[in-house]
């Protein structure tokens, strides 16, 4: 069952994000795809870490930029089997799509590889969270509500994050939105077609 965890800069979704996680499981495996371009991006990855580590709850962290459809098909097996032996599996938290779309779009720009790559890899992350059958949480945050980026780049992040934010949301079974902390689940009041 995937859940997905959207919202602003600060607005508390990492922070509801693993309390649900841990409140599902009895541990967690924290797929981290934030990359430390720079010194202060190095000490906001420590503080997670701490606080992750402070929780009393047991994560294992593994910091993975690109290939969180690969993790997610690895532990899909191995939870599955050790399920066959009687051992629930943990939750896996991945944090967060938008730093994973980023890291893909620099990779694809700086290596000049072929524009199609970016959505065969995003086809195969949802393809991975679809079929994924053990608690699985997974943030992302609402980037267009925001002004429009002055820089191609940053235009194209802002589309490609929208839209999958879009895609991810679909096949999640739960979609929160947290605002000033407060987390509101969306799928649950959606607007529906048969509803008019």
């Amino acid at each position: 069952m995937a859940v997905l965890v959207t919202g602003g800069a600060r607005s508390g979704k990492s922070s509801f994000a693993e309390q649900y996680a841990m409140r599902v499981a009895g541990r967690g495996i924290y797929i981290a795809t934030c990359q430390p371009y720079d010194h202060e991006m190095q000490e906001r990855i420590t503080v997670h870490q701490t606080d992750r580590k402070d929780s009393g709850f047991r994560w294992e962290t593994l910091e993975d930029p690109f290939d969180a459809a690969e993790q997610l098909i690895r532990f899909e097996k191995e939870f599955t089997r050790d399920a066959g032996k009687g051992n629930k599996p943990p939750v896996v938290l991945l944090d967060c799509l938008t730093l994973w779309l980023t890291n893909w779009l620099l990779r694809i720009e700086q290596e000049a590889l072929e524009d199609s790559r970016l959505e065969q890899e995003i086809s195969k992350l949802l393809e991975g969270i679809q079929s994924y059958p053990h608690p699985l949480v997974i943030v992302t945050n609402e980037v267009g509500d925001g002004i429009v980026p002055a820089y191609p780049l940053g235009r194209v992040f802002r589309d490609e994050a929208g839209r999958l934010n879009q895609r991810a949301a679909a096949v999640c079974e739960r979609v929160f939105l947290v605002t000033a902390g407060i987390p509101v689940e969306l799928k649950s009041h959606a607007f529906r077609w048969e509803q008019l």
